[in-house]
């Protein structure tokens, strides 16, 4: 059983590297996708942090060619592989579902961002650089990006808030949830790394508005977090 579901996740990684080149771009939603059509929203990242993409793609098909071919039945990487599954199982086809509703779209990428933080959360304490880091950044990002769409589709439902609500609503509840989960797993940095990524994506594409000035703040409490965890970790050792 172990082997087999090591290589669904191989095979997974495959397809789930593989759906861009087969999908229609996704580069935000599509006016006809919304009631108030978003543009250029301000929780949306610079467009350049978007290239995190492809070190993910790459990561995560190491990371699972190499479980198959030397743990394929290794019970610590068994334990992190079944949330994994389910983030590579809703990603392959996600930008397929994001092309064509923003409603499912959100939904969805808040089930992959789920079973990554899971992988991440589970990750074996050995070969860190082949399964925790790379987990860390697959996680890391969607924490971001599941808010980003669902403060986007939230704004274009006109829901309670406008276009800035929504992004320092979103902007904040991710914060809330990088806090959260890096508590967790303090020493692996991969994850608070990769949200301060896409926080310092929102900021250099909003300035010195008010969505800027949280995301900055934001950065600010996750990195702070990561200094103190590293501190406090080489003071116990």
């Amino acid at each position: 059983m172990k082997p087999l579901i090591a290589w669904a996740v191989l095979a997974l990684s495959v397809s789930f590297a593989a759906a861009p080149l087969v999908t229609s771009p996704f580069t935000g939603f599509t006016a006809d996708q919304l009631p108030v059509p978003q543009i250029d929203p301000p929780v949306q990242p610079a467009g350049w942090a978007f290239s995190i993409w492809g070190l993910i793609y790459a990561w995560l098909l190491v990371s699972a060619a190499y479980g198959a071919w030397k743990r394929p039945r290794a019970e610590d990487w068994h334990r992190a592989r079944w949330p994994l599954l389910v983030a590579l199982g809703v990603g392959t086809p996600w930008l397929a579902i994001a092309n064509a509703s923003a409603i499912w779209a959100t939904i969805t990428i808040f089930i992959m961002a789920a079973g990554a933080i899971g992988a991440f959360l589970a990750a074996p304490s050995r070969d860190i650089w082949l399964f925790r880091v790379p987990a860390g950044i697959f996680a890391g990002w969607l924490s971001a990006a599941s808010f980003v769409s669902l403060g986007s589709t939230a704004a274009g439902y006109d829901l309670v808030m406008g276009q800035t609500g929504w992004a320092i609503l979103c902007v904040i509840a991710a914060t809330l949830l990088a806090l959260v989960v890096q508590s967790r797993r303090p020493r692996a940095a991969s994850y608070g790394l990769t949200v301060a990524w896409a926080l310092l994506a929102i900021v250099v594409a909003n300035g010195m508005t008010m969505p800027g000035l949280v995301a900055l703040a934001s950065i600010v409490a996750v990195l702070g977090a990561l200094a103190l965890a590293w501190r406090v970790t080489r003071q116990s050792t």
